[in-house]
């Protein structure tokens, strides 16, 4: 059979989710050379691409299974390095960082494991995990946002904005990581293979 020929169209959004895949070592080096605005502005095309690959996977129809895993790969693999790197400069305190690497770690190993026990797992996040990562995106551009746009006159507003989000991080981390253990903790328990 004859493999026919794939419009550019249909592989775009994939492409667009590795080239974010590429940009997460520039953050990093941006984020540790000291060059905040570089970062920052490197992230917020990074969240664009996101936004602009599900618009085309939706609009032409080009949804793939790579795509449904890629997609949130690149977008892990941003956020984790960020955060990891956040960390390391005490930009974000410790436990956030390891709450946050623990959680994804945590379902990724989750993923692994139904897989390798025969249960295929839809690559749909829960409404609380979409709510997760809106958070984990805001106290990213807070951080950065504080660093890049520092102003003497208004110290407070980063550091207050900063602190809100990093509660907020944390409460929907919990929940979304305590969300997902147990609907598949549930799943593997009765045995209900999808």
């Amino acid at each position: 059979m004859e493999a026919r020929p794939v419009s550019f169209l249909y592989v775009l959004p994939n492409l667009i989710s590795l080239a974010r895949i590429g940009i997460v070592p520039v953050v990093i080096w941006a984020l540790l050379d000291g060059s905040g605005d570089l970062a920052l502005w490197l992230f917020l095309l990074a969240g664009v691409s996101d936004a602009v690959d599900g618009y085309l996977a939706r609009r032409f129809n080009a949804r793939t299974e790579f795509g449904g895993y890629i997609d949130p790969i690149a977008d892990k693999a941003l956020l984790m390095s960020v955060y990891v790197t956040l960390g390391y400069l005490g930009s974000l305190p410790n436990w956030l960082v390891i709450l946050v690497v623990f959680r994804d770690m945590l379902i990724v190993g989750g993923v692994i494991l139904l897989q390798t026990m025969g249960y295929k797992v839809a690559m749909a996040p829960l409404l609380i995990s979409k709510a997760n990562t809106v958070a984990q995106v805001g106290l990213v551009l807070a951080v950065l946002g504080g660093k890049a746009l520092a102003q003497p006159d208004y110290p407070w507003i980063a550091g207050w904005s900063v602190e809100v989000m990093t509660v907020l991080v944390a409460c929907t981390t919990l929940f979304s990581g305590a969300a997902y253990v147990w609907i598949w903790g549930s799943r593997a328990m009765v045995g209900e293979r999808q």
